[in-house]
């Protein structure tokens, strides 16, 4: 029977708590696979398309901190496209003390890299992913990807990373980051990769944040694949906000 977690509340916490609550495991050896989500409560991923519809300031707060403590943050093309995303933006002097104490970072406080994975190399050059001041963006692709279009977005700024022959697989994916020393990943979605990601069982934790709001619609689940297993996960944290957030964080039972 799982213990159950202390519920902590928000307001109780420093920036240092969140900090120190969401570390990274020090030193991984290993690709350590974090996923970040938001829902509604009844399920709904997204609210108008975006999954920013569903955000609130406490979960904007943890998504801050979550993207300081990584290497790097994964997504796919779809998500990358529907969110507008560009490159990530972060406490530098946060970072440099991360480093400094082994947990990750940069030692110039530099952002994590975003990576974005494509199996068509299906992203538009002139989006802010290429034109935002920052790191330059990982684009995760395949050999059958389009010449043309990968010749295009290395001219934007990308940097080319080829990770399989037609799909880009989990292990693909993670094989590419690992040699590139990308081990604190964080993966923001979409379903479909994080989807992926269960079925190759490679997802280490799980932040999930409830959205104090009934959606209905149409919506999609966080994650979906037709092949995925069951993976056991255990609670480790509830925090709790004054507007009715609930941010939730579950490791896979053997990581614990």
């Amino acid at each position: 029977m799982q213990r159950m977690p202390n519920a902590i509340q928000l307001t109780d916490l420093t920036h240092d708590d969140l900090v120190r609550l969401y570390a990274y495991p020090v030193g991984p050896q290993a690709p350590y696979v974090r996923v970040n989500f938001v829902t509604s409560i009844d399920g709904a991923v997204s609210l108008e398309g975006r999954s920013g519809g569903l955000g609130t300031p406490a979960d904007r707060q943890v998504f801050r901190v979550l993207r300081d403590l990584a290497d790097v943050v994964v997504v796919g093309a779809g998500t990358a496209r529907a969110e507008n995303y560009g490159a990530a933006h972060t406490d530098s002097h946060l970072r440099t003390r991360l480093y400094h104490h082994g947990m990750g970072g940069d030692a110039d406080g530099a952002a994590p890299r975003i990576a974005v994975v494509t199996a068509r190399a299906a992203l538009d050059p002139h989006s802010r992913l290429f034109t935002d001041t920052g790191a330059r963006p990982l684009i995760i692709t395949t050999a059958a990807a389009p010449a043309d279009r990968t010749r295009e977005l290395a001219e934007a700024g990308g940097e080319i990373v080829v990770a399989g022959e037609s799909a880009v697989s989990a292990a693909g994916l993670l094989a590419a980051l690992e040699t590139l020393g990308l081990r604190r990943i964080l993966c923001e979605g979409g379903p479909a990769l994080f989807g992926d990601l269960i079925t190759a069982r490679a997802v280490d934790e799980l932040c999930l944040t409830v959205s104090p709001l009934l959606v209905a619609g149409n919506e999609r689940r966080i994650a979906v694949s037709p092949n995925a297993m069951p993976t056991p996960m255990t609670c480790r944290q509830l925090i709790f906000a004054e507007d009715g957030t609930i941010l939730t964080q579950w490791t896979r039972a053997h990581t614990l």
